[in-house]
């Protein structure tokens, strides 16, 4: 499997919104992702590719030096496989080369295992918003990474990524 990443656009939605709803309790709207992609300046949302599918996606708000990311999800027949790794990489990439120095996000309490690869990726847990979710009045963990690029960032070049290969 090579993976590649591709700036989100509204050909791709369609496979985005099928991991959406398998993801996530309350799924984001066709009309949700259209704004972020069409309208909003400040975002900036990627979609990991494999022979043409989707198979991943994430996205940020980049205001003045920070990043924000919104949300991140792999196609579940295909999680365990380092590509939520790869998407995060890309991710933290793309904030780097548009000059962000620092990055935070929320993640349910209950998701160990994105908490796990934050972790790895350098993310430290500052805090928490009660009631962050509001489908369920699950709290939020609040995630940060500062000093971007950490020490031990590796970028991936040309926008390319092979889970075979060593280090990542």
């Amino acid at each position: 499997m090579a993976v590649t990443f591709e700036k989100m656009i509204v050909e791709h939605l369609d496979q985005v919104l099928q991991i959406e709803k398998v993801s996530f309790p309350t799924p984001w709207s066709r009309d949700s992702f259209m704004g972020e992609i069409l309208q909003n300046d400040f975002a900036l949302y990627i979609v990991a590719m494999d022979d043409g599918a989707v198979i991943g996606y994430g996205g940020m708000w980049l205001i003045l030096d920070e990043a924000h990311i919104t949300n991140v999800a792999v196609r579940p027949d295909l999680r365990g496989k380092n590509i939520g790794k790869a998407l995060m990489l890309e991710i933290i990439r793309q904030a780097v080369l548009r000059g962000a120095h620092s990055m935070t996000l929320e993640v349910r309490p209950a998701n160990k295992t994105a908490r796990r690869l934050y972790h790895v990726l350098g993310f430290k847990e500052r805090g928490v918003r009660k009631r962050y979710y509001a489908e369920t009045n699950e709290d939020a963990i609040i995630m940060w990474k500062d000093n971007l690029p950490a020490q031990g960032f590796k970028p991936f070049h040309a926008g390319r990524y092979n889970p075979k290969q060593p280090g990542l």
